[in-house]
């Protein structure tokens, strides 16, 4: 796992949901830490939004980024834990073409060290719809920072080897181009 310095960096563009009842731009720490990872690391805001734990709303703003010809991937962060209004894992699932099973699991690991067994209370996941990367992350400022950190920054970065999300991008729709 390195960086092979002779290809290129390739901005993504990236769009970062909050799903919160509460939340506000001016409060949304996870938002921010998202937001700030983001550009730390050479890619774009697309687009930032912040939407109350309503399945249907949630579903409907993740397909019209993912319609969004200037939106490469969707982060979402809130929602994903064990209560009644946690529906943001099931609004992802609703789009996704493909789950991206390991993000969990890869998740979990990382998860558990910084935290121990309260890992099994998060439910994130990632998945592709319409040429779209989507992952929904839980609502802490340090979900979100463990989950750029560790997965997410080297995933999006087009010259971490061995592989990376950025190189198949091209080919997430390809089913759709198909005669």
């Amino acid at each position: 796992m390195a960086i092979d310095d002779t290809k290129p960096f390739i901005p993504v563009r990236i769009a970062v949901l909050t799903v919160s009842d509460t939340r506000t731009l001016g409060d949304d720490r996870s938002g921010d830490t998202l937001v700030q990872r983001i550009a730390d690391a050479g890619h774009v805001l697309a687009a930032r939004d912040i939407l109350p734990d309503e399945r249907d709303t949630i579903a409907a703003k993740l397909r019209d980024w993912i319609a969004d010809d200037g939106i490469d991937a969707i982060l979402s962060t809130g929602g994903t834990g064990l209560t009644g209004r946690d529906v943001t894992v099931e609004a992802h699932r609703d789009v996704y073409e493909k789950e991206i099973e390991a993000f969990a699991t890869v998740f979990t690991i990382v998860s558990m060290n910084k935290i121990g067994t309260s890992a099994v209370q998060s439910r994130a996941t990632g998945g592709v719809a319409g040429g779209t990367y989507l992952f929904a992350l839980p609502g802490s400022p340090g979900a979100c920072r463990d989950a750029w950190d560790e997965i997410l920054a080297a995933q999006f970065d087009y010259r971490h080897r061995p592989c990376n999300f950025v190189e198949i991008m091209p080919r997430l729709d390809e089913h759709l181009r198909r005669k």
